[in-house]
């Protein structure tokens, strides 16, 4: 069972939470001149050898059981190769103000898998009250009227659900990590980012190829801030707030991610966002209010 968080978990809560605000930005900056699926392999790739590296420095190497490798096979897919490819071609359509706050919704599936999947994590009525509410939130980000009307063609709206699975693959990747056996955080880590490299990496050499031309200063930038930051020092910081204080917990930070994500965009991107996102977002952070407000005292 997880323990109660501590100041610990809550500071590193809301470091996560900008770190992964900012990601958005730098998928932006790094798509001038690398195709979705390379970024997603690169920023894994750069961040399986940083902590890799970093975890036989530290004496702890890799998982030596082969139960380990196959929870971190899973966190590898569901929380760094698929989500990071999804939300890099998503990015392409829509703003990375938009994207961020598709995260919103990733405890709103961590709520019924956590209840199916993990002891003492049961679902009350307060929190399907909630789990509801943040539901309409999603349906408003969706925008399913507009997506019937074009016959769910219109490349746009593809690309919000493509956003919005992403968040469905982290909520998976979530209860996965959870659920993994104990042992060093930087060692399951590194297996997971391992794992997610050895997939992402051929995947990307097979669709888009080799980038034809060297890449901008920005977009490179853009592809070291997501390698070391949001993937490499995330993952360390994520594990160890599944493992000492549960999903629930953790899918708090999707209250800042797409607040900062937003003000990110707006501030440096100059984006706009539509009146029918910011009510989703009110919807969303209004049932995760609910489903959480009553249920802090079981994490």
């Amino acid at each position: 069972m997880p323990t109660r968080p501590g100041l610990l978990q809550w500071s590193l809560l809301l470091a996560l939470g900008m770190i992964w605000g900012a990601s958005f930005l730098g998928v932006v900056t790094a798509l001038e001149s690398f195709e979705p699926i390379t970024i997603a392999a690169l920023r894994i790739g750069l961040a399986a050898i940083i902590l890799t590296g970093a975890s036989y420095a530290m004496g702890i190497g890799l998982p030596k059981d082969r139960r380990t490798w196959v929870f971190a096979f899973g966190m590898g897919l569901f929380s760094n190769a698929i989500p990071f490819t999804l939300l890099g071609w998503a990015q392409q359509y829509v703003t990375s103000g938009y994207a961020g706050i598709t995260m919103a919704a990733v405890p709103l599936l961590v709520l019924p898998l956590s209840h199916f999947l993990i002891p003492g994590m049961r679902l009350t009525p307060i929190k399907v009250f909630g789990f509801g509410i943040g539901f309409i939130g999603v349906v408003v980000l969706i925008g399913p009227a507009r997506i019937l009307q074009s016959g769910g063609g219109d490349i746009e709206n593809i690309a919000r659900l493509a956003a919005v699975s992403a968040g469905a693959c982290y909520a998976i990747g979530s209860v996965i990590t959870r659920l993994a056996p104990k042992g060093e955080a930087m060692a399951f880590s590194s297996a997971a980012l391992i794992i997610g490299a050895l997939v992402a990496l051929p995947v990307a050499f097979l669709v888009e190829g080799i980038p034809a031309a060297a890449p901008s200063m920005p977009a490179l930038l853009g592809l070291l801030y997501l390698g070391i930051m949001p993937t490499a020092l995330a993952t360390i910081i994520l594990v160890f707030i599944v493992k000492t204080a549960g999903p629930p917990f953790l899918s708090l930070v999707n209250y800042q991610v797409p607040i900062w994500a937003v003000l990110i965009g707006m501030l440096v991107l100059n984006e706009n966002l539509p009146g029918s996102f910011i009510w989703a977002l009110g919807f969303i952070l209004a049932g995760l209010g609910i489903s959480q407000f009553h249920s802090k005292k079981h994490i």
